[in-house]
């Protein structure tokens, strides 16, 4: 039986389990004469017995499909006598068994891979039957016992809370672990990298060139992991772009939310919010096709030179790009200020634009912090515009009209197609998305303590 059969199983016999348990609940509050009796609801002794059917199931057949195929790889590897000794030969055989008993593997085949793989279709088959039947089993019998234990002194409510609890806890610590997790496996892989390159020389080297050589008398075959043009770049570009969306993403917001009206503020902010759905490719066309040619003409017009792919024109697109995250959300947190502080700035004489310069910003001014801190983070790490418009050269330098590139986008050029990850070249994205994680905890204090030091004066 397959897995979806068995969760439409599973969830009729968990619709079934509600409805008796309510049914049942309701039954005997009135042989006790009156609902009243029941220490909770009737609705939560069917959610109790709900519960119950559906949720040891459910781990059960979790667990079942988290280790089934490590079980029965186990098994059919463990009948072959011959059998590599290295892991990849081993996954090598595996997949060939695989394919055979999937009937994708054409040609001669040794006895002995045939009787595994008719080894393999028949684990997999008792393998579905007692996943089917165990569960179900398990999610009936766990039903029945919880029908037969409702009795007007359970109090279901306090347990259904309870499991609800728990499984609210899980999902944060889910979501923590996952955290810890990504960090913990950038970092296991950046220490790697910092065995082979100085920390010192990834931080503060001039030069980057991760190009490994395939000999060691090749030129060159140390490369060079001097990270600082990335850092730069990336600095420069976010920073044109957050000169581009912060003022007018937050200059629209106070428009619309302070002096629009209704007929203009309908058809504005959705006009606005759009430009937050364009795919960043095609930011990265019109970056390519329109604004860098054009600021290379304004800049050879002006005497200067500028090149066809430059950190300007990467950096204007971004922000237009950025500007409905500082926009949205900024016009949210400053609808969200009480009209209280507005009518008594009004009322002791202040005018309009005093009250919004002086009072409704500063009581928004957390969150808006909050959405800058969003644009930001946006900007780093953008690479689509900057591949297009701004290159892949790391150039150390502090002219907007050069080529410039960032880390994002070097991380991409090292992961693109089959990498080797024993190699400095491959573990050199690790280290820089690292530092992007680094960069982003510092926004994140920065800001917490910008907003706490503000809210304290509106509490």
């Amino acid at each position: 039986m397959q897995t979806p059969t068995l969760f439409a199983l599973l969830l009729l016999l968990v619709l079934v389990a509600y409805g008796t348990g309510f049914s049942r609940a309701i039954a005997t509050a009135r042989s006790r004469g009156g609902v009243r009796s029941l220490a909770s609801l009737p609705n939560y002794y069917g959610v109790h017995t709900a519960l119950w059917c559906g949720l040891p199931a459910l781990v059960i057949l979790g667990l079942w499909m988290l280790f089934d195929d490590a079980i029965i790889r186990t098994l059919v590897l463990g009948g072959i006598a011959d059998k590599p000794e290295t892991i990849s030969g081993q996954n090598l055989l595996y997949a060939q068994i695989q394919n055979l008993a999937a009937g994708n593997l054409i040609g001669a085949t040794t006895p002995q891979i045939q009787a595994a793989a008719d080894h393999l279709v028949s684990l997999r088959q008792s393998g579905r039957w007692m996943q089917t039947t165990i569960t179900l089993i398990l999610a009936a019998g766990l039903g029945v016992y919880t029908l037969l234990r409702i009795s007007p002194e359970l109090r279901a409510r306090e347990k259904v809370e309870k499991v609800l609890r728990i499984i609210l806890l899980a999902c944060a610590c889910a979501a923590i672990f996952t955290t810890v997790g990504i960090l913990m496996s950038v970092l296991f892989e950046s220490l790697r990298f910092f065995q082979s390159v100085p920390v010192t020389e990834f931080l503060f080297g001039l030069h980057w060139s991760p190009q490994m050589a395939l000999r060691s008398d090749q030129v060159g075959s140390s490369g060079a992991f001097g990270a600082v043009p990335l850092f730069t770049g990336t600095l420069m570009v976010s920073a044109i772009a957050m000169f581009v969306a912060v003022p007018v993403g937050l200059m629209s917001a106070i428009y619309l939310a302070e002096y629009a009206g209704n007929k203009v503020r309908a058809f504005a902010k959705p006009l606005i919010e759009i430009l937050a759905g364009v795919p960043t490719v095609v930011y990265g066309f019109f970056a390519a096709l329109t604004v860098a040619p054009f600021v290379r003409e304004v800049a050879q017009s002006m005497g200067m030179e500028a090149s066809s792919e430059s950190a300007l024109a990467a950096g204007l697109v971004m922000g237009v790009m950025i500007i409905p995250f500082v926009s949205s959300l900024s016009d949210d947190v400053i609808n969200a200020v009480p009209q209280s502080l507005r009518d008594g700035a009004l009322g002791l004489g202040s005018t309009k634009s005093e009250t919004v310069r002086k009072v409704v910003i500063p009581a928004a001014l957390p969150g808006i912090v909050g959405g800058v801190l969003l644009a930001v983070s946006r900007a780093i790490g953008e690479t689509m515009i900057v591949v297009m418009a701004a290159g892949l050269a790391a150039n150390l330098t502090a002219n907007p009209l050069e080529s410039v590139t960032t880390v994002t986008v070097q991380i991409v050029t090292l992961l693109v197609g089959d990498q080797e990850f024993d190699s400095p070249k491959t573990l050199a994205a690790f280290a820089l998305g690292l530092m992007l994680f680094i960069s982003t905890l510092i926004l994140n204090f920065i800001a917490l303590h910008v907003v706490k030091k503000y809210r304290e004066q509106y509490d």
